[in-house]
């Protein structure tokens, strides 16, 4: 199988109008179509091609273990809601947030909607707000490009603000498709970035039967670059049915400056997102992308013929240093994976340094036929690296974990940097995590910043809070203000928004 997107039936009397649609031409948001007879689909997909790429021969080869799947459907929208696709999942705060593509009558527009919930782990069962059903938190805007349909969700997280890159359509196949953003800081409540304008959009290197144009956005936030990987039908390296994955990178979050194209020889600037598709990094439709620190790698989850395939890149995506590896299962719809605010691999609770947990949740049939759709969990687990050998692995696969330093105070891993914490209460107030070991490679890091007793916290009028630490501001993400000054004997300080922008800042903790 191609990892192509199944056809949907698509809501109202835009579903009536793509009854005469060909299936040469992948239509609205999340290449959305009228089912056709199985005889004609299958005959569509068995011409797609291959989208397991061959690795080079000094790949290295992973092992792989611990294969998992729920026992049943972890998610799904409430009532008319039959199909449900296309999740993005951030494992955060000890919990799994997940947002997906479904249709609920009840919003406004009808047409594909973005829901949000929640679980206590990837197994689910995932629920809306006060253990209510799944809520619709992005529909359509009236009049602009993503009008009726708003889909294939993918989120971070940066520095306290939640970033939603989604599929956009204002209706039928003849609009085409378009990547917008929306941002939040809740994860939640969101609104329109660039004055709700998409902010990429089909490059038209090439004129294809297949009209779909650029959506299915994938996210990853690395080294202070904004990675944006994504489907355009229309782009130069493009298959014939118009599969084919792009990647561009800024270190603007909305695209809109110092933008730059991965094409033959790498990454290079260009003018804007709609430069020159000339490099695609995997031959499929739908897939999700993640950074996995212990590997220094990339890894692009796409479907294929006996489930969901990892394809990896190293950081500049000129070769694939392991050999890919597969989740095995059923699947119905192209997988999100679980990752981190970033969108960086989670880290193994039992081997940080050796050990990786793949794990995806992805659309599958509830009983026969092709409708309706739900959404399950598969992963593995993969092994065979060291993946602290060096100061950049380890401060990647330690991101948010606190641990005992050697000098009988805490250290803190944040954003890169090593921060020592003098009260272990405090340590734990802003690590996602505390080890009770330290990796060794952690003794050749430079310490970034020291949080003595009584440093001064701030907060503003919009419920910013940060330490102030020898005249810089480092940010601190979802800490209760009042508790972090109780809990270091610091004084609390009320600054406006001016004042807080003229603090040089350091890294995000918490």
């Amino acid at each position: 199988m191609s990892g192509t997107r199944r056809m949907r039936r698509v809501p109202g009397s835009v579903g009536a109008l793509l009854l005469t649609i060909t299936l040469a031409g992948v239509v609205a948001c999340g290449a959305q179509q009228p089912e056709p007879s199985a005889t004609v689909f299958d005959d569509w997909v068995s011409q797609a091609p291959a989208t397991t790429n061959t690795a080079p021969k000094d790949a290295v080869a992973l092992s792989v273990g611990d294969e998992r799947h729920s026992d049943g459907v972890v998610a799904a929208g409430a009532g008319d809601a039959v199909y449900n696709y296309a999740p993005t999942l951030l494992a955060e705060d000890g919990q799994v947030r997940m947002w997906w593509c479904s249709q609920y009558t009840s919003a406004s527009p009808a047409g594909d909607d973005i829901l949000y919930a929640v679980a206590d782990d990837v197994d689910g069962p995932y629920h809306g707000p006060e253990k209510s059903a799944p809520a619709a938190v992005l529909s359509g805007n009236q009049g602009a490009f993503d009008a009726v349909h708003t889909c294939d969700p993918s989120v971070i997280e940066v520095g306290g603000t939640y970033y939603m890159y989604y599929t956009g359509s204002a209706g039928e196949r003849t609009h085409g498709n378009a990547i917008g953003l929306v941002t939040s800081k809740d994860g939640v409540h969101w609104k329109r970035a660039d004055a709700g304008d998409a902010i990429v959009g089909p490059a038209h290197d090439e004129h294809r039967d297949n009209d779909y144009g650029a959506g299915q956005p994938a996210a990853v936030y690395l080294d202070g670059w904004f990675y944006l990987m994504f489907t355009d039908t229309t782009g130069a390296d493009a298959g014939w049915n118009g599969a084919g994955q792009f990647v561009l990178r800024s270190t603007d979050p909305a695209f809109q400056r110092e933008v730059q194209a991965l094409g033959n020889d790498g990454f290079e600037p260009v003018s804007g997102t709609d430069a020159r598709r000339g490099e695609s990094v995997v031959d499929a439709f739908s897939v999700d992308l993640m950074w996995v620190d212990v590997l220094q790698a990339f890894a692009i989850a796409h479907e294929t013929e006996d489930g969901t395939t990892f394809t990896f890149y190293n950081r500049d995506f000129s070769r694939q240093p392991y050999k890919p590896v597969s989740v095995p299962g059923k699947w119905k719809e192209g997988p999100g994976i679980l990752r981190q605010p970033h969108g960086h691999a989670p880290i193994s609770q039992d081997e940080p340094c050796g050990r990786v947990p793949l794990d995806v949740v992805r659309a599958t049939t509830i009983g026969e036929g092709d409708a309706p759709t739900a959404l399950r969990h598969f992963g593995v687990d993969v092994t065979g690296v060291d993946g602290c050998e060096s100061e950049e692995s380890v401060l990647g696969v330690y991101q948010g974990v606190s641990m005992p330093s050697p000098v009988r105070t805490m250290d803190l891993v944040a954003d890169g940097a090593l921060v020592r914490v003098e009260r272990r209460s405090v340590a734990e107030l802003l690590a996602d995590r505390v080890v009770h070991e330290r990796p060794e490679a952690l003794d050749e890091v430079s310490v970034s910043a020291r949080v003595p007793a009584g440093a001064p916290v701030l907060r503003t009028q919009d419920g910013e809070v940060g330490l102030l630490l020898d005249d810089t501001l480092w940010p601190v993400r979802g800490v209760d203000a009042t508790e972090l000054a109780e809990r270091n004997d610091s004084p609390l300080r009320r600054v406006s928004s001016r004042q807080w922008a003229e603090y040089p800042t350091g890294a995000t903790l918490g």
